[in-house]
């Protein structure tokens, strides 16, 4: 085993606590509150039969996994545009940087038992919302300029720095912790009292708002460093950034600079959270300062043993020193035992580098895994600014080693990442789920390493091509249903998002963008908000707002779907529908819901028409509307929709109105050789008298010159056609084809047979001659060429041929036929005497004519 530092604050003389909590106190503390305030280790194993839990604080349990695993209600298949968006937006006075919490079934006084959000702003409020209406139930400021008690801004000059952070007031960033065994909410708020900047630790009660016994109390405190060196908490330089811890019996509370790294230090701090007496402090850099722990707002991390860790910034020109017998723990992670003790700490080899070159480690947050069943059975994960990953044994961090030799893992979260160098940054803290670990770096897409067997973090599955920035969460029933939700970059643009993403396969379900009309629209956002799932909603706190998303009303049909109609017709039965909430299964009463045909121009042919388009729900939560068909058949898509629905559909068929006209389609005018079958089939077109086609009307077909249609008579189809294959008669000439159907005007085009390939040659004239050698015969020899059926065939070639005999023809070679199928030559006989054969050869036809002709 490496070693293990454990240091105590009489030995080191960097800590100055007020009062430390006896070892059996601790014990006690840590054994009462175990299964309520770490729920690091089984949450991924949570069954869905369990009711809603309490988030209580950040990223969800003291592991900071940032999973929800009791959803029961929100799943891949329904977070879609269609059936999840924005439910409501409830104004909020300023920036809320913090995330927001949620406790069921809290009863409220003298307003009934609410499921509630608790919301905190840096203008110094508390809100409580009811999680389901968007009702505040209860407000908090804790501003009072009548008594002197003001805002922190830097317009005021109460604040050493502002423009960086996007806002003027620093009243309560940080996330608080509910402990929900004394309905108490823990948080730090920043105001100015008589001229002086002051942190105070306030505890109000859940129900009411009002502050517990012995609260606020002002947070102070001061370390002597082993060199002697004096530092005095100052509020004025200080930020409480980090969620509160909340172990024990025990809030633990992170400072750092406000952002401009001037006479701040990091300090965690720890009060009694029964008595708000402070019981701990540690410093990480008691001679020089800075160290802040801000980690984008992540909580301050314990695991199942009561380890506490955190990260830290950078030094500024003053380097690492603790491996020298120093006390500066810059870009580090540190682990504290309850009372502050320093057990162990990280800190990269190359920490000169985050130092000089402002990449943090502190700009994300430490990630607790559940126990592993490799060589490591206790680890964790961290990661910083610079993109770097480490994986690192919890009893055994490894401390600063070259190469960090100490670590289990460490890896670039982007491909060809090394250190030294800056290719992404990261500003939040991962999540775990389901064996896998979540990152969302900055302008870069979501990622996600499973967990392998040894405890090292494998591949990364697929990207999905999307962009990261804000911290990822994960709502999942137990092992399934697994949603990652993310804000991407840039967070606070004008037109910021809300992503949902299948947390196994990393496909986008939803996006806010996706919803026409800006209807589910996410305002401007901080630059370390992170959203909470709860209960079937997704929570996220803006710079004026509690934006809360959800599952849409559903509009159910309950009759009149499928119908049919002739055009320009009311659909048989009325469209019934009935509004429900998908949360309480209840029927919704008043609410307006609209019907809609998808008709791209009003009055248009393809355009139908309602009675009502917009209907009011009855107390049973049903509407109804008859619905007349458009004009141009054809099914049609009715949507049901309205303010804080989603879109129904259900379909109505327009059908054709009686026939009244056959048209000509196709396959008209056609010309084949006699005695075949044309080689497409004639087609006609029923129509009505808007031109729509209309199925099964019989048409019947007849044909002149003994031609024959087959089929002689048959049903148009389903786009209003019938067709017949015509045989052509032996003969040529032209056809008449008549298409007719009962009540409608006959229809005819013509067809054509003309011969077919050349079958025969026969000798018309100019045989057996006999003339004086040497002259020309006086009657041409004279061909004619037919088809299979004797119709003369035009445009054929014919070769004459003496045989060598010494004749010559009139003519070249060949002859071509004419319209009569006949060719024709002169001959004049050889100079010598005798009887010459000559033959008529025709293309395609395999015997010729044969003449004799005598010579004298």
């Amino acid at each position: 085993m490496r070693h293990i530092l454990s240091l105590n604050p009489e030995t080191i003389g960097c800590h100055a606590p007020i009062r430390w909590l006896s070892d059996a106190k601790i014990a006690l503390r840590f054994t009462r509150n175990l299964g309520l305030t770490l729920l690091v280790v089984g949450i991924a194993l949570v069954s869905s039969a369990v009711a809603q839990m309490p988030i209580t604080t950040a990223r969800g349990n003291n592991g900071r996994q940032n999973a929800y695993t009791n959803e029961t209600i929100l799943t891949p298949a329904n977070v879609n545009v269609n059936s999840f968006g924005l439910l409501y937006s409830t104004p909020i006075d300023y920036v809320a940087m913090a995330q927001p919490l949620y406790v069921p079934n809290v009863s409220i006084p003298g307003q009934g038992t609410h499921n509630v959000v608790y919301v905190v702003t840096q203008a110094d409020s508390v809100y409580a919302i009811d999680a389901d209406s968007g009702q505040q139930l209860w407000w908090v400021n804790f501003t009072d300029p009548a008594q002197g008690i003001t805002l922190a801004t830097g317009a005021g000059k109460t604040l050493p720095c502002y423009k960086t952070t996007g806002f003027d007031e620093e009243g309560i960033p940080g996330t608080p912790v509910i402990d929900t065994t004394n309905n108490t909410i823990y948080m730090v708020a920043k105001t100015v009292v008589n001229g002086t900047v002051e942190h105070h630790l306030h505890a109000l009660d859940i129900t009411t708002g009002n502050e517990q016994a012995g609260s606020p109390v002002q947070i102070a405190a001061q370390t002597v460093s082993k060199k002697g060196n004096l530092m005095v908490f100052d509020s004025y330089y200080q930020k409480n950034r980090p969620g509160l811890l909340l172990l024990s019996g025990v809030v633990y509370i992170g400072f750092g600079g406000n952002s401009c790294n001037d006479k701040d230090s990091g300090w965690l701090l720890a009060y009694d959270e029964d008595t708000l007496q402070q019981v701990g402090v540690f410093n990480t850099s008691p001679d020089y300062g800075l160290v802040s722990i801000w980690q984008s707002g992540n909580g301050i991390a314990a695991d199942d043993e009561g380890n506490i860790f955190f990260e830290t910034a950078e030094s500024g020109v003053n380097k690492f020193d603790v491996n020298e017998g120093g006390q500066t723990y810059c870009n580090s992670v540190v682990k504290l035992s309850p009372s502050l003790e320093v057990l162990d700490y990280f800190t990269p080899y190359d920490v000169a580098f985050l130092n000089q070159w402002d990449m943090d480690l502190s700009a994300s947050g430490v990630l607790i895994l559940p126990d592993q069943n490799g060589p490591w059975q206790h680890e964790l994960v961290a990661a910083g600014k610079q993109g770097f990953v480490y994986v690192l044994d919890r009893d055994d961090l490894g401390e600063y080693q070259p190469n960090d030799a100490g670590a289990i893992q460490e890896f670039g979260i982007l491909p060809g990442e090394q250190q030294n160098q800056a290719v992404v940054e990261l500003y939040g803290s991962p999540a775990y789920w389901n064996n896998t670990v979540y990152f969302a770096p900055n302008n870069a897409t979501p990622t996600a390493y499973p967990v392998l067997g040894d405890g090292t973090l494998g591949a990364p599955l697929p990207s999905p091509g999307l962009n990261g920035t804000h911290s990822p969460s994960i709502s999942a029933n137990g092992n399934t249903n697994g949603i990652l939700w993310v804000i991407p970059s840039p967070g606070t643009a004008s037109n910021p998002q809300l992503d949902a993403l299948d947390a196994v396969s990393l496909q986008l379900l939803y996006t806010t963008t996706q919803a026409p009309n800006n209807r589910d629209a996410l305002t401007q956002v901080g630059h370390f908000v992170t959203q909470t799932v709860a209960n079937g909603k997704v929570y996220v706190a803006t710079f004026r707002s509690l934006e809360t998303y959800g599952l849409l009303n559903v509009t159910t049909v309950t009759g009149g779907s499928g119908q049919s109609a002739t055009v320009l017709t009311p659909l048989p039965a009325p469209i019934q529908v009935q509004a429900t909430s998908p949360y309480t299964q209840q029927a919704i009463a008043g609410a307006t819901v609209t019907f809609s045909d998808g008709c791209p121009k009003a009055g248009g042919k393809n355009c139908g028409s309602f009675n009502p388009a917009s209907a009011v729900t009855d107390s049973n939560g049903n509407a109804s509307t008859i619905y007349t068909v458009p004009e141009i058949t054809g099914t049609y898509t009715i949507t049901i929709a309205g303010t804080g629905f989603g879109n129904t559909t259900t379909t109505a068929t327009a059908t054709a109105a009686a026939p009244v006209r056959i048209y000509p389609f196709h396959g008209q005018n056609q010309t084949g050789a006699a005695g075949t079958i044309l080689p497409n089939p004639v087609v006609f077109h029923v129509v009505d008298q808007y031109g729509n086609s209309v199925p099964g009307v019989n048409v019947n077909f007849t044909a002149t010159q003994n031609a024959i249609p087959n089929p002689t008579s048959t049903l148009t189809d389903s786009n209003g056609l019938a067709s017949t294959m015509l045989q052509l008669p032996t003969t040529v000439g032209k056809i008449k084809l008549t298409a007719s159907s009962t009540g409608l005007k006959s229809l005819t085009d013509f067809e054509y047979s003309v011969a077919g390939p050349a079958a025969n040659i026969n000798i018309t004239g100019g045989n057996n001659q006999t003339g004086t050698a040497g002259t020309q015969l006086p009657q041409a020899l004279t061909v004619q060429v037919t088809d299979q059926y004797g119709n003369p065939v035009s445009g054929n070639s014919v070769t004459f041929s003496d045989g060598g005999a010494g004749g010559t023809f009139s003519n070249g070679n060949p002859v071509v036929t004419g319209s009569n199928g006949t060719a024709s030559q002169f001959y004049t006989l050889p100079p010598t005497p005798g009887t010459v054969t000559i033959t008529a050869t025709a293309t395609g036809v395999t015997n010729p004519a044969v003449f004799t002709e005598t010579g004298q």
